[in-house]
């Protein structure tokens, strides 16, 4: 998945294990990930929340917190989408695929809610797009 990366060195192959030791940025967004040496604080944070009872609010707050964090070099929205889609199934609810017309859309709701510190928008996006089986 990530070899295309690592042949146009963009990545260096040592860059997919583990945390990130670097900063990283994300296109279009004025929302800069903490620094690596918080990475690892944040991380257990994350999976204490994961344990959350209600599956919406792991299926929103487990996508939003990881890629807020962003611990990884690359790969960390298809990761917090996998990770979604992981609370998603764990709540009964189907798997969920943001379709590329919503994809400004998407990126906005996570703006508002990493830059602005509201969570609404980002909340109301994915149950537009959901229906519990």
């Amino acid at each position: 998945m990530f070899a295309p990366s690592v042949t146009a060195g963009i990545l260096k192959a040592s860059d997919l294990a583990g945390y990130r030791s670097g900063d990283v940025f994300i296109r279009r967004s004025m929302h800069v990930p903490q620094k690596p040496n918080a990475v690892r604080d944040a991380m257990p944070a994350l999976m204490d929340m994961l344990r959350e009872k209600e599956a919406a609010v792991r299926v929103v707050l487990g996508h939003f917190i990881f890629v807020y964090i962003h611990p990884y070099m690359d790969g960390n929205g298809r990761m917090g989408r996998f990770l979604m889609n992981s609370m998603m199934a764990s709540g009964g609810y189907p798997w969920l695929v943001v379709p590329v017309e919503h994809r400004t859309a998407y990126m906005e709701a996570l703006e508002a809610a990493s830059v602005d510190g509201d969570i609404v928008p980002f909340s109301k996006f994915l149950a537009g797009f959901v229906g519990k089986k």
